[in-house]
């Protein structure tokens, strides 16, 4: 296996092989609490207002996502794990929209298969691509609005490629390492209420689901997100 690790939109664009985009804060690790909930299969949009048209047009469909962080006015809910944890989503379209994680899906061309990637579901990626045995992997860290690399997708993307080189991966030394980071304090800040604490903890609930995201054509110009084991 070839294992590249990538960064950003532009390296979404340059993907090829077996590609895993990675957005451990929030929207693959929320994704996968939303098919742990039920859900039938998650549409990710890249544009806001496409995803607005979307609900209008199908108004039994699940709105949820992020920009900057927060819940647009008249989604049914943001990007939190922690506020859909116990939601019922059983049979729904859920239509999912942020600033990266879904950017990323939509810019890999050039890939020949797409999945998530994210702690919560670590193992079943490994496990998957392990199955797929493809001469090329891309490991795409998506960042901050995917233009801005972040501590957290890179190194889940070193943990990922570990595995599969058979290289020993420290888990608990990375949550302790990101406790630190810049880009965690926005869930030990009280004031920001859109990032609550939990979204911390149950972002890096490592191998808490046993499926992996795989990413298919949908309606045309669509993707949608698929579970499988």
């Amino acid at each position: 296996m070839n294992i590249e690790i990538l960064q950003l939109i532009e390296g979404a664009r340059k993907a090829q092989g077996l590609t895993v985009v990675i957005d451990v804060f929030r929207a693959f690790s929320v994704a996968c609490y939303v098919f742990g909930n039920g859900a039938k299969i998650i549409i990710p949009v890249n544009d806001f207002d496409k995803a607005r048209d979307l609900k209008l047009k199908n108004p039994d469909f699940i709105l949820m996502g992020e920009r900057n962080g927060k819940k647009p006015d008249g989604f049914d809910y943001g990007n939190s794990p922690a506020r859909i944890e116990q939601v019922d989503f059983s049979g729904k379209t859920v239509i999912h929209t942020t600033t990266a994680g879904t950017k990323g899906l939509v810019n890999a061309t050039k890939a020949d298969e797409i999945i998530t990637g994210s702690f919560v579901n670590a193992k079943a990626v490994v496990n998957y691509i392990e199955s797929r045995n493809p001469l090329r992997i891309s490991l795409v860290c998506m960042g901050a609005a995917g233009i801005e690399e972040t501590d957290e997708d890179t190194l889940c993307a070193q943990y990922l490629r570990d595995i599969l080189e058979n290289k020993p991966a420290d888990f608990q030394k990375i949550v302790s390492n990101l406790k630190g980071y810049e880009t965690t304090q926005k869930f030990f800040n009280p004031d920001i209420e859109w990032a609550p604490e939990k979204d911390f903890a149950l972002c890096m609930s490592l191998n808490r689901f046993d499926f992996v995201l795989k990413a298919e054509p949908y309606n045309g110009d669509l993707l949608c997100l698929r579970k499988y084991k």
